[in-house]
């Protein structure tokens, strides 16, 4: 990994924005792209991201960036599907990214590992302002071995039970405080054609989320940071086996319909399937609204509503914990150098400024930063703003991802058993042995 003092201020001078309109591109394109490489001497830094609703505020200040910079970005916008394996393929050839888009912790530890990341601890430790300007427990969630790696660049993201209001007003019933309650909407939603609970079991990481949930809520959150911390027997906890059991109940139930598992998220196919009424629920991570807003307004503004996830009666777990992902972050490649790591690194100091996390507000999300009390009435929607700050204040635990909180090694088999339990392949025995035996 490479270590970097405060650089030197990058030269600037004044261009017209039609002229430095940051070249967004998709996955067809990615072969073509970074032809100079990390590391190069050229005039241009190539940045990945992650394409979704909210990656029009990269660009947009991509576009403020490159006014006034001699070293232009040109920003990738690469789909959701599988980016983390292109990442990882992409880090391991010659033309990988100079900035790049994570979730810090696992996402890139092999990464560190290997030296192919810059140690931002450095700017951290000698500019203060840069320090305060984000919440610490989320810049601690960039961090890999006490050293820093990645800047905040999106909003904190735990993860919601959103509703249909206008399905569950129809019905007349209310959001599920307990997972019995969720099991009795499973069954007034099956009884009335309405798939309960919308899933994009084609993809591994939305069915993550549950069996986050259920093994929180049943056992706590200490059965999954065992297993963070090297203990492989908590796979074999009582409380992950009875909540790969409830996955297996709800799935029988009729919760996930009869197609789940040919819905992606990918290109925002699930989020419409909820938006169009066919679905009752969708837990997801809170990008979920600023994502309908963008896409599906009429929807975001009439008919979205949310909650926290059930409780267990009986179960170990604390009610306010919460799952998800602290932020996204900014990473640069160590072959960057001189001028270009100058440029690479005034990029990431715009993540920190009052203008990147209004733009975040304004765009539906809570910025990772610590003025956000300041900013939270001009949020669209400032009651789910405050609703989602509380979620995070109030929080027993807030537990990462289990993908991104793993190494590479353990996340991609995990999520394949998950994929197979949630799809009937395995049972909840099976997977609790597959996942004690990683």
């Amino acid at each position: 990994m490479r270590t970097v003092l405060f650089p030197r201020r990058v030269s600037r001078r004044w261009r017209p924005l039609a002229a430095a309109a940051a070249l967004t591109v998709t996955a067809s394109t990615l072969a073509a792209c970074g032809s100079s490489g990390p590391g190069a001497s050229g005039d241009t830094l190539e940045v990945w991201v992650y394409q979704d609703g909210s990656s029009t505020i990269q660009e947009d200040f991509v576009e403020r960036f490159n006014e006034e910079s001699d070293i232009d970005i040109e920003l990738v916008s690469v789909p959701g599907e599988n980016y983390q394996d292109r990442m990882r393929t992409a880090m391991g050839g010659s033309n990988a990214p100079d900035i790049f888009f994570n979730w810090g912790g696992g996402s890139i530890s092999d990464f560190v590992a290997e030296d192919q990341l810059v140690d931002l601890t450095p700017i951290i430790e000698d500019n203060p302002d840069l320090a305060e300007s984000f919440v610490p427990s989320i810049m601690e969630s960039g961090a890999v071995d006490g050293r820093y790696y990645g800047i905040p660049m999106r909003g904190v993201q735990p993860v919601i039970l959103f509703y249909n209001q206008t399905l569950f007003n129809d019905l007349n019933v209310e959001p599920p405080e307990t997972l019995d309650d969720l099991y009795d909407l499973v069954d007034t939603f099956t009884a009335e054609g309405i798939t309960p609970i919308a899933l994009a079991g084609a993809e591994e990481w939305p069915a993550l989320m549950w069996l986050e949930y259920l093994l929180d809520r049943q056992g706590g959150s200490e059965v999954f940071q065992r297993i963070v911390d090297g203990d492989s027997s908590a796979w074999g906890d009582p409380a992950m086996l009875e909540a790969a059991q409830h996955v297996v109940d709800l799935r029988e139930a009729g919760a996930f319909g009869d197609n789940f598992r040919s819905v992606t998220y990918t290109n925002d196919a699930i989020s419409t399937v909820f938006a169009q009424g066919d679905a009752a629920m969708h837990l997801m991570g809170s990008w979920e609204y600023p994502n309908q807003l963008t896409n599906q307004p009429e929807f975001a503004e009439n008919d979205l509503a949310y909650t926290t996830f059930p409780v267990i009666e009986g179960g170990a777990g604390d009610p306010t914990a919460v799952v998800g992902n602290p932020t996204n972050y900014w990473s640069i490649n160590a072959q960057v150098e001189g001028e270009r790591l100058d440029a690479a690194i005034e990029f990431l100091r715009l993540m920190a400024s009052e203008d990147y996390a209004r733009a975040l507000i304004e765009n539906g999300d809570i910025p990772a930063t610590t003025n956000v009390d300041e900013l939270i009435d001009e949020h669209p929607n400032p009651e789910y703003a405050q609703f989602q700050q509380e979620m995070i204040t109030n929080a027993s635990s807030f537990q990462l991802s289990w993908d991104q909180a793993l190494p590479s090694r353990q996340a991609t088999p995990m999520l394949n058993a998950i994929s197979e339990l949630f799809g009937g392949s395995l049972t909840p025995e099976e997977f609790v042995n597959e996942m004690q035996n990683l």
